[in-house]
């Protein structure tokens, strides 16, 4: 059986959300949350670990996707670069 990452992720924790179901804006606005979240179970510390896991998860899956945003738009830009350096007239 090949698990994808949002099976690991429900997996590990079935409070998350799939991540592939999110756009960035929501990843990012569950962090804000979250982080808000995290603060206020200060005086709990299970849960303030509890919360901490979920939100590392979502401050990974976004940082993910800006990397593979990163090199998408770089192997665009070298592309592009090789096909003007190529142009036969």
């Amino acid at each position: 059986m090949h698990l994808t990452k949002e099976h690991f992720h429900n997996m590990f924790n079935p409070l998350v959300d799939s991540f592939s179901e999110l756009t960035d804006t929501q990843v990012e606005e569950k962090i804000i949350e979250l982080g808000k979240k995290y603060w206020q179970a200060g005086s709990n510390p299970g849960l303030q670990s509890q919360i901490g896991t979920i939100l590392e998860m979502y401050k990974q899956e976004i940082a993910a996707r800006r990397a593979r945003a990163y090199q998408k738009q770089k192997d665009d830009q070298d592309n592009n670069d090789l096909d003007d350096l190529i142009n036969i007239s």
